[in-house]
């Protein structure tokens, strides 16, 4: 399917770059409209007790958490001076009232209420409710903002309206900012990585296009449901980071496929048939990932989910159209400009035994030491986090200069009741008259004072008090202070008591609400949904490795190292943000707790691309494995493979995962430390020293797939089945090259070298069109279903093991003879494809070529019998040959 993606693409490459400039171009245009229709907040569970009470007292309650909240100081004036009364009462009444909907200040209330002045009586605060939806209310307050200002008193303006716009306008600042730090880094790294003038670029190109797309896939979002403002900064930071993990696998493979002497549609087919194979599973898994954020109710969980999941969509129909079309038009040219170290490179990948290769190997000799090791490693990083202290996030995540911040903290000092976040408690019911007001004539019904005197009972409530009566609805708000902070264990086990306190009448009903409450509600409803999230996540992802790969023990393995990688990036988190031993450096105020919504976000993100590494990496495992079934030579060639690849990935995915550290908004930058340390953990210890471990002990255990599984593999394989253009054919598997009675031929694991030896020696030009022949000749064989005798050089070809050998992402490379036409007649008594590769060898090595005996000279008119042979190295000199059991 890969593979004739990969020839189509090539064959309509200007189509597809017209249609992938034209959804860029429109995307750019209208999907960047989606940034102002983001919100801030959802990080409470929309279906509990204290969202309820906080809908209810924003909808009856006139004096709940305002919209604009305004403090006026005076350093001479006291609130009882009536210039101080009149300058502010004047100034709110301009303000126009189709865009208001109730406005509180310390003059409105009878009796005065002493919270609303400051412990110094030189400050007070007003209250504005704004009137509409949200869009109308931040419309109104884009009209009413410079109108509070009043005159001989200073001014602080905040609250929700007010902050939701400033995280709307910090987000966009933010990402301007990552924009222009990450993009000449990211230029010069990729120059360095990608080795050319001609490639280099790419995946800026893709990373655009995957942003740009996501932005459009987001602003459709926005139009059906609520969108944090935090998915804006995951799609540029998963956009560019996935654009380039991609372009690096498809260009790599695509630059061996030419190396090989393919084609240009060859070479794109094959890239597309093993590369473009692995990035279309590799998004698929980060998608399941970031899909388990959309089975939580949070608003800020399930947007992020659906915004990562978006770039990720995009992201690979760039690498899987857009990019190939791209490589369809360069071809050659993507070498262009190519560096010296490129072209060192390039020499020394033609000898095994890279340094990927001897890592693995060197770890491969005490595997048990070295997990031990890791493993020790990985459990002093997990460490900080056992004592992790959840709580909800406050305007302490904006930076010092945000006038919102700055507003919450004058309050704070200067008010009364600024430092303690009161419980309430709506009380409804029928019982509960409308549009009441309680006066001599119409007290307070009994069954409410009772509940509020069981209340005040509760050991550390100072206060209990009715704070607002609603209009229309029948429901009563009542305020528990309390002597506890916020988000202390105190405060926690206070509102447990509350809820466990009944209403005397089975017609009322008692919601709890605050900050304490909303707190404790989102946790709960993380606990409950957490099970689920991981069990079908895990779940999925195991099938899709099973899928895959083959195997019922990689895929264990697989989950398992992902989890080591999230405990590292945990303990980081909490030791940074929550200990505050980041503080200093980064720039933010510690607030003692650790959000934990921002947790299961980086959980799930990091888990997606961990696992794109780790398919990354078993996907060339599998192709050396399926090709030798030798598990340590396995892991050494596709470490040695992708080692590069990774490293490369992960160190320009961390530039851009380090540009957002720098963000000024707090959380941004623990998702960022977060990301960045379970990226560096991921692909250094766990990829590079405990996958090789763990699969040296675990051995043939790898592969692993009992009888009854078989069968349904058989069903669900997600492997590339097409039979790959030419000249790249598939290698013969041995039951289909080897005749039964023929013993299979023994060759050591130098014997690879051969071909490096050999093919160094013939032109590419040559070597190329004796592979194309050869090819030919095999195709023409299987057609016709005869299979000559052959000797075991031949069998070696075939198999993928000696001079011609084709390895799991090239063509058969011919070795060095006669530019003339290799001629196949069968079992005739002429010269066969087999005694063509022998006579080659043996010019090669300065010796005679090994006579093969016929079917008549065996007398019987089958084969005669081989002996059991193998290659050995010349003792003569230079080169290799045939040794016989005689020798």
């Amino acid at each position: 399917m890969f593979a004739g993606l990969g020839r189509l693409v090539h064959r309509r490459r200007l189509s597809c770059l017209a249609l992938c400039l034209a959804f860029a171009v429109l995307s750019g245009m209208w999907g960047s409209g989606a940034v102002a229709r983001l919100k801030s907040g959802g990080f409470d569970d929309p279906h509990s007790s204290s969202s309820l009470v906080a809908k209810l007292s924003a909808q009856y309650f006139s004096n709940s958490t305002p919209d604009v909240f305004v403090i006026y100081r005076s350093d001479r004036l006291t609130i009882d001076d009536p210039r101080f009364r009149g300058a502010v009462v004047t100034t709110l009444a301009r303000l126009p009232q189709n865009r208001i909907r109730n406005v509180l200040t310390y003059w409105s209330q009878t009796p005065r209420v002493a919270e609303l002045a400051s412990k110094d009586r030189h400050a007070t605060f007003a209250a504005v409710q704004l009137a509409g939806d949200d869009s109308a209310k931040a419309a109104a307050y884009d009209a009413i903002k410079d109108m509070f200002a009043a005159p001989g008193l200073s001014v602080r303006v905040g609250g929700g309206v007010p902050l939701a716009k400033e995280f709307n306008t910090q987000t966009q600042g933010d990402l301007a900012r990552a924009e222009t730090i990450s993009f000449p880094v990211l230029l010069v790294l990729m120059l360095l990585v990608f080795g050319s003038l001609g490639s280099f670029w790419l995946p800026l190109v893709v990373g655009a296009f995957s942003i740009v797309g996501a932005f459009t896939v987001l602003r459709l979002l926005t139009m059906v449901t609520d969108v944090s403002s935090f998915s804006a900064e995951v799609i540029t930071m998963m956009g560019l980071g996935l654009a380039i993990d991609y372009s690096l696998f498809i260009v790599n493979r695509f630059r061996e496929e030419l190396a090989r002497g393919a084609d240009r549609p060859t070479a794109l087919a094959n890239t597309m048939a093993t590369a473009g194979r692995t990035i279309a599973f590799s998004g698929i898994t980060v998608t399941t990932a970031l899909s388990g954020l959309l089975l939580f109710p949070q608003m800020f969980l399930r947007s992020v989910g659906l915004g990562g999941m978006a770039v990720v969509a995009v992201a690979i129909v760039g690498a899987l159209i857009l990019l190939p079309a791209l490589l369809a038009l360069l071809g050659h040219r993507v070498e262009f400009g190519r560096m010296p170290w490129r072209r060192r490179r390039i020499r020394k990948d033609r000898r095994e035994g890279g340094p990927w290769y001897r890592l693995a190997t060197g770890v491969m000799r005490h595997p048990i030491l070295y997990f031990v090791a890791v493993m020790a490693v990985l459990g002093v990083l997990t460490t900080p986090f056992l004592h992790v202290r959840f709580g909800t996030t406050d305007v302490r995540v904006l930076p010092t200069s945000s006038p919102n911040r700055q507003l919450y903290e004058a309050f704070q000092r200067e008010f009364p009741t600024g430092s303690k976040d009161p419980i309430d408690v709506v009380l409804s019911g029928d019982l509960i008259p409308k549009n009441f007001v309680p006066s001599k004539k119409r007290p307070v019904p009994s069954f409410i004072t009772d509940y509020e005197g069981r209340l005040r009972r509760l050991p550390g409530v100072t206060s209990v008090e009715i704070t607002g009566y609603a209009d229309k609805y029948a429901a009563v708000r009542i305020s528990v202070r309390h002597q506890y902070g916020a988000m202390t264990d105190q405060a926690r086990d206070l509102v447990r008591r509350i809820r466990a306190v009944p209403p005397q009448r089975e017609a009322l009903y008692a919601d709890v609400g605050g900050s304490t409450a909303a707190q404790m509600d989102m946790m709960d409803s993380l606990r409950r949904g957490l099970p689920t999230v991981g069990a079908v996540i895990g779940l999925v992802t195991f099938l899709l490795l099973f899928m895959a790969f083959g195997s019922i023990v990689l895929p264990l393995k697989a989950v398992t190292m992902n989890l080591l990688s999230l405990g590292a990036s945990f303990g980081a988190i909490v030791w940074g943000f929550q200990d505050g031993h980041l503080a200093g450096l980064l720039r933010f105020t510690p607030t003692g707790t650790t959000e934990p919504t921002t947790i299961i976000l980086v959980l799930l993100t990091v888990f997606g691309l961990s696992m794109d590494y780790e398919v990354f990496l078993l996907s060339r495992v599998r192709e050396e494995w399926d090709r030798t079934r030798d598990n340590a030579r396995s892991v050494a060639v596709g470490l040695q493979r992708t080692g590069g690849i990774i490293s490369s990935a992960a160190l320009l995915f961390l530039v851009v995962i380090a540009v957002f550290s720098t963000a000024e908004i707090t959380l941004v930058k623990l998702i960022g430390v977060g990301m960045f340390v379970a990226i560096v953990v991921d692909a250094s210890l766990v990829r590079m020293l405990l996958v090789p471990a763990t699969m040296r002990f675990l051995g043939p255990a790898n592969w692993w797939l009992p009888r009854p599984l078989r069968a349904l593999h058989s069903h669900l394989d997600l492997g590339e089945h097409d039979e790959p253009p030419q000249p790249s054919e598939s290698v013969a598997s041995p039951a289909e090259s080897t005749p039964v009675d023929e013993e299979p031929v023994r060759v050591p694991e130098s014997v690879p070298a051969l071909e490096d030896v050999l093919v160094e020696t013939v032109p590419v030009p040559r070597a190329r069109r004796q592979a194309q022949r050869l090819a030919e000749l095999r195709a023409e064989r299987r057609a016709l279903r005869t299979v000559p005798d052959r000797t075991a050089a031949a069998e070696l070809v075939d198999h993928g093991h000696g001079p011609g050998r084709r390895d799991d992402a090239g063509p058969a490379t011919a070795v060095t003879g006669e530019p003339e036409a290799v001629v196949e007649h069968g079992a005739t008594g002429e010269p066969t494809l087999a005694d063509e590769i022998l006579r080659r060898v043996a010019a090669v090595n300065g010796r005679a070529p090994v006579s093969r005996q016929t079917s008549e000279e065996a007398g019987d008119g089958r084969s005669a019998p081989r002996p059991q042979r193998e290659i050995v190295p010349n003792p003569d000199g230079p080169g290799w040959h045939w040794k016989a059991p005689e020798e």
